[in-house]
């Protein structure tokens, strides 16, 4: 099984940006992690993060011949790339969104994302535990998918 993980906007400044709100793991230490546990599960990982909408997008675009599924924070992306959404549309792959704080219990703009109805899933609130619980729960979705198919 294939596994892409995509982390949009800031998702780099992690550990130094508002720890407050988003702890003070760097994004390289949930990559370890994840990784960690998709080995353990078997999953072969992508790990990629962008600033940058159009190459998000480009990302996207690409994951039908890269993975069978994805992990997705969008990032701030996450509350108004109707691209980011249409991309996710026109590829079809099955994707959890996470996102390490409770966008939900945020700001106004932050509570909604234009992805969420599209997703599998939604896993936001609890740090970088948010991917683990993700990629446990799409490793158990596309496992599903295939003993249907079978």
């Amino acid at each position: 099984m294939r596994v892409a993980v995509l982390n949009g906007p800031n998702l780099n400044l992690l550990g130094t940006r508002e720890p407050e709100v988003y702890g003070r793991d760097t994004l390289a230490d949930i990559e370890r992690g994840v990784r960690e546990r998709a080995a353990g599960l078997g999953v072969s990982l992508a790990w990629h993060q962008t600033n940058h909408e159009g190459e998000f997008i480009d990302l996207i675009q690409r994951l039908p011949d890269e993975a069978d599924g994805a992990l997705l924070n969008a990032a701030a992306l996450t509350h108004t790339s109707l691209a980011l959404r249409d991309a996710l549309l026109a590829v079809r792959i099955p994707f959890v969104e996470v996102h390490l704080s409770n966008i939900f219990a945020r700001e106004e703009p932050r509570r909604h994302s234009v992805l969420a109805d599209l997703a599998v899933g939604v896993i936001a609130g609890f740090g970088a535990q948010s991917y683990l619980l993700g990629l446990d729960a799409l490793v158990i979705h596309l496992s599903k998918r295939v003993a249907r198919s079978s």
